[in-house]
Parts: structure tokens; C-alpha cells; sequence
């Protein structure tokens, strides 16, 4: 099963992307963040093209910002908008939507930014991470957290320490937040594939700041045992960053054996040997072979 989180910055702006994207990698379950639409625009926009790639989705909208969805060539049931307990800056946003995806159950989250560590923003940020981790506390063996956290977890995961001192994102009581979760039974798929490269999933469109290779990691899979001790590959496609109009994200992608018929529809496979390609050469086996995907 390759399970994929993208933060797309609108998906109205993202469809061509999307759509080659999704026929390139072949993902069997796709988490969307930051839709910036409604989930009835969404299904105008996107319905007729996922299904004919045999996806159903789970979508929570909200008009003109935030907005999270799930698709899956796995089934899709069980589904929830929201989470339990979940505050709001004033009200409730469209910031998390989960369901059972084959054998796993899937949250796509797209936690709060936090703007200032000074601001009632930054209490709002954790205020909502404190109920995610109670609801993926009560949660199944076989589950993953896929999304824009917004938070880089350690200073392996920013360009420059110094940059950020004082700035959300890396601030103490949000990275202990995001401990809590991983304290939760829940572990970071990615960094442990990859426990020493310096790996980036956003980075900000001005000043050549992706060619000059200057952003953070703050997009996550995190995956429980379960999961976990079962991924072949992780990684973050950095060529879907490349290109015209791009998001300002790059999708994350793992790589899990599953049991037989745990993807039902026809084109999802349970064991693959498509990791990434075409940007390097076949049969790497170290860091440095895969350099180029970084």
C-alpha cells in the first residue's frame, strides 16, 4: 500500500499537478491538505477525475482557507470529520477528517500555524494538537497521521537554527507536543529511514529558497507499530515541487506491505517495486544512491 500526504496550498490551483501526480505515483491512499474550498467544490472540482482513477474520498472544506481530505483506493469507511473536543479561533475549522483505509486507519490533519509564540494563535495550536493526541490516543493498532504539522521536530529538520530562533514551528512547547503524539505509540516513519539526511518537505516561494535547497521538514507520516515495523520505503518526492506553478509543500510517501486484499480496487497493489523513479538510477541501497530524491 503507498500511502501519500500533500499539502497542495489550494487545490483549485493544484488539479493539473494533481492529476499527473496521482497517474505518475500511484498512490493507494492520498491525504490532501490545505483545500482552501468547500467539500462541495471540491467534488465538483475532483470527483469525475478520481473516479476514474478508483478513488473514493472523505473531504472536510472550508471556503477560501484550510480544508483536509482523504482518497483511497483501499475503501474508505468509518469516516469522521473533525475530532473530538477540538477547539476553534473563534469556531471549529476544517483541519482534520479520518477514516479506515483497507486495514489502517488514516487522519489527514493540517494543524494550526501558530503565527507568534506570543499570540492566541500559538495557544490555539496547542490547544488543538492536545486533542488530536486524545483522539489518536483512543484510536486502533494500525493507524497513521498524515499532514502538515507545522512543526519541525528537531534542528535536523530546518536550513538554519539560528533562522528560526524565536519563530514558531520550532519553538520548545511545540516541539514537545509533537513528542506527545509520537509518546502516543505513534512513530516518525520518514526520520527513521533517513536518521542523519537533511530532508525538507516545505519550502517558501521567495528568494530561490527551494533551489537553493533553504526550507524545513514539517510534513509528516507518523505511523504506530504496527505500521511502521511494516514500511518498505519513505520519502519525500521533491520533483513534485519542481516545475510551473508548484505548491509550496512537496508530498510525503511511504511504502507499506500489507496483507493480501487489504486494497480492494483493481490498480492498487499491496507490494511494489515502483520506488522512485524516474530521477535516479534502479537499485540504490544507500543515502547517498538517493541523494537526488531529497
Amino acid at each position: 500500500m503507498r500511502i501519500a500526504t500533500w499539502n497542495v496550498n489550494s487545490v483549485k490551483q493544484r488539479v493539473p499537478r494533481l492529476e499527473g501526480w496521482l497517474d505518475e505515483r500511484q498512490p493507494d491512499v492520498v491525504c490532501l491538505q490545505e483545500l482552501k474550498t468547500t467539500g462541495e467544490g471540491f467534488t465538483d472540482l475532483l470527483a469525475d477525475l478520481l473516479q476514474a482513477r478508483g478513488y473514493e474520498f472523505a473531504v472536510h472544506g472550508q471556503a477560501g482557507w484550510n480544508g483536509v481530505a482523504i482518497l483511497s483506493r483501499c475503501g474508505i469507511e468509518d469516516v469522521r470529520l473533525g475530532l473530538t473536543g477540538e477547539p476553534g479561533f473563534p469556531q471549529r475549522e476544517a483541519r482534520a477528517v479520518s477514516a479506515t483505509c483497507g486495514t489502517i486507519r488514516v487522519h489527514s490533519v493540517y494543524v494550526p500555524n501558530g503565527r507568534t509564540p506570543d499570540s492566541d494563535h500559538y495557544e490555539y495550536k496547542l490547544r488543538w494538537l492536545s486533542a488530536l493526541n486524545d483522539e489518536i490516543g483512543h484510536g486502533p493498532s494500525t493507524a497513521v497521521v498524515c499532514g502538515d504539522m507545522n512543526i519541525a521536530p528537531d534542528d535536523r529538520d530546518v536550513f538554519d537554527p539560528a533562522a528560526f530562533e524565536g519563530l514558531t514551528h520550532v519553538t520548545p512547547r511545540e516541539r514537545a507536543a509533537l513528542r506527545a503524539l509520537l509518546n502516543n505509540g505513534f512513530r516518525d516513519v520518514v526520520r527513521e529511514h533517513w536518521p542523519q539526511e537533511r530532508i525538507f518537505s516545505y519550502w517558501d516561494y521567495r528568494a530561490g529558497m527551494f533551489h537553493r535547497d533553504l526550507g524545513m521538514r514539517i510534513d509528516l507520516v507518523l505511523a504506530t507499530s504496527g505500521v511502521a515495523q511494516r514500511v518498505r520505503a519513505a520519502w519525500v518526492d521533491r520533483k513534485a515541487r519542481k516545475g510551473s506553478k508548484p505548491s509550496d509543500h512537496a508530498p510525503v510517501i511511504v511504502d507499506v506491505d500489507t496483507p493480501a486484499r487489504s486494497c480492494r480496487h483493481p490498480h492498487a497493489s499491496a507490494r511494489r517495486n515502483d520506488c522512485p523513479r524516474p530521477d535516479w538510477e534502479a537499485g540504490w541501497t544507500t543515502a547517498l544512491d538517493a541523494r537526488q530524491l531529497l
